[in-house]
């Protein structure tokens, strides 16, 4: 099963737990045992596996890749300006896989999904396949 699903993002960067929408496809799914994938399509966002539990992580994370890429280089020959969200996007990739274990995503105590938003604010898409 494949499901693809929308969300709006709100800020030229940031992290969106979606570890309840992963949940939520796998209950409707029905599968006990195996994996999900979650899949961005987009070349400046992407999709990380990270702590949950404290905000600063997702500020912490945001300000160091900012200072990692900077927005604004003049060298940087892209001619969208965006360069720092392709760089920031091949640094988190485009996916994860998550196991699956007696219906329910088998992540750490301090882990969640994110997707993560480097040249918005806009309307993405992801994806989620079970096997």
């Amino acid at each position: 099963m494949l499901k693809q699903q929308t969300i709006q993002t709100s800020m030229r960067d940031e992290m969106i737990d979606v570890t309840k929408i992963v949940q939520a496809f796998v209950n409707e799914s029905r599968i006990q045992e195996g994996t999900v994938l979650i899949y961005c399509p987009h070349t400046t966002a992407g999709i990380t596996i990270n702590e949950n539990a404290d905000p600063d992580v997702k500020s912490d994370m945001m300000r160091r890749f900012d200072e990692i890429y900077p927005w604004n280089v003049v060298k940087d020959m892209h001619a969208e300006g965006n360069t720092a969200a392709h760089m920031k996007a091949s640094t988190v990739g485009a996916s994860q896989t998550v196991i699956i274990s007696n219906g329910r995503l088998l992540l750490g105590t301090w882990q969640g999904i994110y997707f993560c938003e480097f040249d918005g604010p806009r309307q993405r898409t992801f994806y989620m396949k079970y096997s």
